[in-house]
């Protein structure tokens, strides 16, 4: 039975609350095994007999959604796609200054070509991008909150849903369930 680890788009930010224990009993009683949280931020672990990560993501977002009254994508990958993402992530030279901050955006389905090309091409000082697979790791010199390589921009440049965590959390949970 595959293990599928899931990413939570915009949890725990103002009223979309969304409580670790009472996810986990939710997925459990879903049919979900072996179901696990790391943190507030919506990172899970589960077991399911479904082997496509589209299928999967589906449901947990239906299930997820309906059970707490908002709509919550969720991008799952397998343990062994996640420790490879952490690895490589991390081995990436920043493209801007070398003690810039690192966080992994995942992001759903394939990304548009054309957007690749301008994330690649971003010239803000305090930024840079590079894309590993279908995930976008982001290097910001000032930080998340005066980025202009935003959540909403790099959905609108490459087509794809996507959701953030700091290169710690990316390599704890690719220690914690990775393959």
């Amino acid at each position: 039975m595959p293990t599928w680890i899931g990413f939570l788009r915009a949890v725990n930010v103002g009223k979309r609350q969304v409580r670790m224990q009472t996810l986990r009993e939710l997925l459990v009683a879903e049919g979900y095994e072996d179901v696990e949280t790391h943190i507030q931020s919506g990172n899970l672990k589960v077991r399911s007999a479904t082997r496509s990560a589209a299928k999967v993501e589906a449901d947990l977002r239906r299930a997820i959604s309906a059970a707490f009254g908002f709509d919550v994508p969720v991008i799952v990958r397998t343990p062994a796609q996640l420790s490879r993402l952490a690895d490589e992530a991390e081995a990436l030279e920043s493209p801007i200054a070398a003690d810039a901050r690192r966080y992994v955006t995942f992001m759903t389905g394939d990304l548009d070509p054309k957007g690749v090309e301008a994330l690649h091409a971003w010239d803000v000082a305090t930024e840079g991008a590079r894309v590993v697979g279908n995930d976008v790791v982001l290097f910001l010199a000032d930080g998340v909150q005066a980025a202009r390589l935003s959540n909403a921009r790099l959905e609108k440049l490459t087509g794809a849903v996507g959701t953030s965590r700091n290169i710690a959390v990316v390599r704890a949970l690719a220690d914690k369930w990775g393959g």
